[in-house]
């Protein structure tokens, strides 16, 4: 059950405000047909107390049970049935409490169109602000439940993402730790001491929402320094950090990109790979760029779309609600991947759109 709207504090003052006014108004058009003023303010109260039970009466009913559109009936049959209940009431307690003074069973008697007109705008008023109400109620209801299943379907989504990013990458540091167990003994213990701090690291970061441009670098030269002792001379680095210091961005967002820059420069080719990667902030947005060189004759630009940056272009929509965030592009034999961050506190959501 909805709550009621007389619960709500501001409603319910102007509730009783407008009945005490309502009640004066007819104690005073009473007063004016020739009875003393306690007459008509007995009247008054008997006849408005009861309308009044019977508003809230019919506004409880509604917020137990609210029909649709088509079964409006129900209410306008609620409204008459409730109408008649009261007048009854309100003349059989009326002529026990004043009595036949002045005749005023008459004047009650040819008073009641016009009361009955009254009560019944007044319950249906009463019954159609309260309908209203609930109905309102219901769809905010109805758009917090939804927005909290979406926001749980979104973070399952983004931790399913996450999760997924790590299997292989661990599967081919192990194997790199074994293949150098028997001929480096000392290089595969570090290797391991390097995975174990990047894997400490990562589960410290799925913990978070945002983490620093600066842990985020430094999280990722522990992979890189993997992967060098898989790949040795064949694979170097230049990081250049243009940013502010107080720049942020998703934890564990670079990783992919980095990883699919080595497996687009690399696995095609015997040669060296120097992968670039620039940082700088442009207004609200810091700008990330990943470069690498690629042999166009081994290697196709469309293998640098596969799992790795999908996976980082749809955290990108599911955290922004926006599909232009992340781009490549190929152009002289070098890949480039550049991403755009949001940073928190200047994020401007917009209405998400379907991606594919």
């Amino acid at each position: 059950m909805a709550a009621s709207p007389l619960k709500v504090s501001r409603f319910l003052w102007l509730f009783a405000a407008g009945w005490l006014l309502w009640i004066c108004l007819h104690t005073l058009v009473v007063n004016k047909y020739g009875y003393p003023f306690s007459v008509a303010l007995w009247d008054s109260i008997i006849s408005n107390g009861l309308l009044i039970g019977a508003c809230i009466l019919v506004s409880c009913i509604l917020g137990f049970y609210l029909p649709t559109m088509q079964r409006s009936l129900f209410v306008f049959m609620l409204c008459v049935g409730l109408t008649i209940v009261w007048m009854l009431i309100s003349y059989f307690l009326t002529i026990a409490v004043i009595n036949d003074y002045n005749n005023f069973p008459s004047f009650f008697i040819l008073s009641i169109p016009v009361r009955l007109v009254i009560g019944f705008l007044i319950i249906g008023c009463m019954a159609l602000l309260s309908a209203l109400w609930y109905t309102l109620q219901d769809q905010r209801e109805a758009e917090k439940r939804k927005a909290e299943a979406e926001h749980l379907a979104k973070e399952a989504e983004l931790f399913k993402l996450r999760q997924q990013l790590q299997p292989h990458f661990l599967f081919n540091s192990l194997n790199s730790i074994n293949a150098l167990i028997g001929v480096r003994p000392q290089q595969a213990r570090t290797m391991i001491q390097q995975l174990s701090d990047f894997l400490r690291g990562t589960l410290k970061k799925e913990e978070r929402q945002w983490t620093s441009l600066e842990d985020e670098l430094q999280h990722l030269q522990l992979y890189l320094d993997i992967e060098k002792v898989r790949f040795g001379h064949r694979l170097s680095t230049m990081v250049e950090n243009e940013a502010g210091s107080n720049c942020q961005l998703p934890p564990l967002l670079l990783q992919p990109i980095v990883e699919n820059a080595i497996k687009f420069g690399l696995y095609d080719t015997t040669g060296e790979l120097t992968i670039s990667i620039h940082a700088r902030e442009e207004g609200n947005m810091l700008i990330i760029a990943v470069q690498n060189p690629f042999d166009p004759s081994t290697t196709s630009p469309k293998h640098g779309t596969g799992f790795g940056l999908h996976s980082v272009q749809r955290r990108l929509f599911l955290l922004f609600a926006r599909t232009d965030l992340l781009k490549t592009e190929a152009i002289d034999n070098l890949f480039t991947i550049t991403i755009k961050i949001p940073q928190p506190g200047n994020i401007q959501l917009e209405q998400p759109k379907n991606i594919n």
